[in-house]
């Protein structure tokens, strides 16, 4: 009985520690940046860890008006690469907190 007592005992302590370290990955990731360009580099975009869009920056160049969907897929395709690049830190970073577990609903 007093094993079964210990190993709960230890099961809590690495249960708080992990829950410190999600706790200082979630605060790190929100000042964090992860930067997804398309286009050669004519749109840039800029999100947190937590994939909100910090920034845009589209070159002059980018527009061109006779086919002005193509800004939008310049757009579209670099907030897609920062939010990709910022999931895969995210996830990087909680496979080493977690040893691999995965815990739903943490990120």
């Amino acid at each position: 009985m007093v094993k079964s007592v210990g190993t709960h005992t230890n099961l809590m302590l690495q249960a708080r520690r992990m829950q410190g370290q999600i706790k200082s990955l979630q605060e790190n990731l929100e000042t964090a940046a992860f930067e997804g360009g398309a286009g050669g580099g004519l749109v840039k975009v800029v999100v947190d860890g937590r994939q909100k869009v910090k920034k845009v920056e589209i070159a002059p160049d980018a527009f061109n008006p006779d086919d002005p969907g193509e800004l939008a897929d310049l757009v579209m395709a670099a907030v897609n690469m920062a939010i990709t690049a910022s999931q895969e830190a995210s996830q990087r970073e909680m496979r080493k907190i977690t040893g691999g577990i995965n815990l739903p609903g943490l990120f």
